[in-house]
């Protein structure tokens, strides 16, 4: 008994420790926990029975105790890791003077934090960006800002998913902090090569996250990795859930452009202004600008390329696994009234007469909303009309197209309502209605594997790569240059999950880590590819097979074990589903 009772002190010190880890506590949380565990470890030593049993129980306690007290404090994420990194010099923008970092080889300046339009608080919640006020003193750039307003998981729950889904966890010195969300949240980054060529094209990044959370510093696509490639890129903050897409009649009457439900949208906007008319200054090509965006910020940026707001603000889009170009879209998009409607009975659920009541409601409580409010609009002033609208009538903003999806999209939004031979032909029903026996007969199921199998694709084709499908004929009939690919690499991190290519596309893949040689050639075509499309609009360079335009909406460059063209898997699918939208295809 005595040694099964070391044995669980034991197994519990390692359990307190990895919680200390995961959850990011301070080390004066560690120093506690070891001290505490010490004088356990050194009384259960000299005591036998229950009182062994009530020491073991003090000493649980205490942890629980000294967990709270130990809590991770909110920071600011540095730039750069590492003490002191060396500071650039000085640039002018129209607002005042900034100055970013070095990253640690030299290669790279970073300027983190940058603010691109006043904070959207207290009677600036639910109204138009006001440009930034002016700054005397120079910018320290070294930080990145808080997040949006959104709601935070634990750290240890962040901890968890990069073990469980990306397998690449760390344990590292100098992380003991959690990060800050705010509704102040309207700063821009830069990264710019130190030693630039010219004028250097730019690209700007938007975030996923469903619209209703994310943050701009994640690795997998920060502007590092293509910055050292000679570009500069540029990411940001933009208004997320209930404080960037709620829409009610009476703020649309309080606007002088009467618009509502579209301010994250808005916040795009206005940070592409910012981009247009500061970015010279660090030696970026102002009129050389692509836009890019994953899942929910590929959304935006398909609502961007026919918004008459954003014209003449870009001329490139690159969009990866999402667009609200299908003529009912499935992802991130509703209509006008229901946004209204869903706003009505947000006003009724907190009791608030006004909007004035609601702008006094704490953004803590608000941000509660946000499975309510993440969905852009048509408000008739971001969005006059459906983007499918406006590309039949030949209105866009775009010069050029790179497009493509994932071939397991699906993976984290089915992973835990796995199909089987007993609920797939009732969820195909629920969707597909009078077409489901069409659908049937094309995904005739065998067994449960099967069953699951064919949920996945037919899930990613509603919501991911049907909508490609749809923007790719639109393209090709307006005469859009399009290239569309198509990730199905599988590795030991996302594989061709949702995300799962954007660390090759961005060329942020670290060393010593789960990916191996062809995960890193890989990245060298997708990032040479996305390189030469942001400089060129097209994304053919030496090294890569030829990738022809997708004139016939069929073909697409596939990018997984091998490099190869490679032909749409459920073009029999996307017919009806051309049947039930409505969709009409000229070309």
């Amino acid at each position: 008994m005595k040694t099964l009772g070391w044995i669980i002190k034991i197994i519990t010190m390692i359990v307190m420790f990895a919680v200390l880890e995961l959850n990011k506590n301070s080390l004066f949380g560690w120093f506690l926990t070891f001290v505490c565990t010490g004088l356990c470890f050194f009384v259960s030593a000299k005591i036998n029975g229950f009182k062994n049993v009530l020491v073991y129980f003090i000493w649980v306690a205490v942890f629980v105790l000294i967990l709270f007290f130990s809590w991770p404090k909110e920071r600011y994420v540095p730039a750069v890791k590492g003490k002191d990194p060396l500071k650039t010099q000085i640039y002018e923008t129209a607002y005042g003077k900034v100055q970013g970092v070095f990253n640690k080889e030299g290669t790279v300046e970073v300027f983190a934090g940058i603010p691109y339009a006043k904070p959207p608080i207290e009677d600036l919640r639910w109204k138009k960006p006001q440009k930034a006020d002016p700054w005397d003193d120079i910018l320290l750039a070294d930080h990145f800002m808080a997040m949006a307003m959104q709601e935070k998981d634990l750290p240890i729950y962040s901890s968890i998913a990069r073990i469980v889904g990306y397998h690449d966890y760390v344990p590292e010195l100098g992380d003991e902090y959690d990060f800050k969300a705010s509704e102040d949240c309207l700063y821009l980054n830069i990264w710019r090569p130190s030693k630039p060529e010219g004028k250097v094209p730019v690209l700007v990044y938007i975030h996923g996250g469903s619209l209703k959370s994310g943050q701009t510093w994640y690795r997998d696509f920060n502007g590092e990795g293509l910055a050292k490639e000679g570009i500069i890129v540029v990411n940001f903050a933009y208004r997320l859930g209930v404080f960037g897409f709620y829409a009610n009649e009476e703020l649309a009457n309080e606007s002088t452009e009467h618009t509502t439900g579209n301010y994250g949208l808005l916040d795009m906007v206005e940070a592409l202004k910012w981009v247009k008319e500061n970015i010279s200054a660090f030696g970026g090509d102002e009129n050389n600008i692509t836009i890019a965006g994953e899942s929910a910020g590929s959304a935006a940026v398909s609502a961007l390329c026919t918004s008459p707001l954003a014209k003449g603000l870009f001329d490139k889009a690159v969009l990866e696994s999402s667009t609200v170009a299908a003529k009912i879209p499935t992802h991130s998009y509703r209509s006008y009234e229901d946004a209204l409607s869903s706003g009505k009975e947000l006003m009724e659920r907190y009791g608030a007469s006004s909007v004035e009541d609601l702008r006094k409601i704490p953004a803590e409580d608000l941000v509660k909303e946000a499975e309510t409010q993440h969905h852009m609009t048509v408000d008739g002033y971001v969005l006059t009309e459906d983007p499918y609208q406006s590309y039949k009538k030949g209105i866009h903003n775009e010069s050029a197209i790179l497009h493509g999806y994932n071939s397991e999209e699906s993976g984290p939004f089915i992973l835990f309502s796995h199909a089987n031979m007993k609920n797939f032909e009732e969820r195909i029903r629920r969707y597909f209605g009078d077409h489901a026996d069409a659908v049937l007969k094309i995904y005739d199921t065998k067994d449960d594997k099967e069953a699951d199998e064919y949920w996945a694709e037919i899930y990613c084709c509603i919501y991911f790569s049907y909508p490609h499908y749809c923007l790719n004929r639109l393209a090709v009939e307006n005469d859009i240059p399009v290239y569309q690919y198509f990730f199905d690499r599988n590795n030991g991190y996302l594989s061709s999950w949702h995300s799962g290519e954007e660390i090759y596309l961005y060329h942020n893949i670290p060393e010593g880590s789960v990916f191996d040689q062809r995960d890193k050639e890989l990245s060298d075509e997708m990032a040479s590819a996305l390189l030469s499309f942001v400089r060129t609009s097209d994304p053919n360079h030496e090294g890569l097979i030829s990738w022809p335009m997708n004139s016939d909406s069929k073909t697409m460059m596939g990018f997984g074990d091998t490099t190869r063209i490679v032909t749409e898997r459920s073009l029999a699918l996307y017919e009806i589903l051309d049947e039930m939208q409505g969709f009409e295809n000229k070309k």
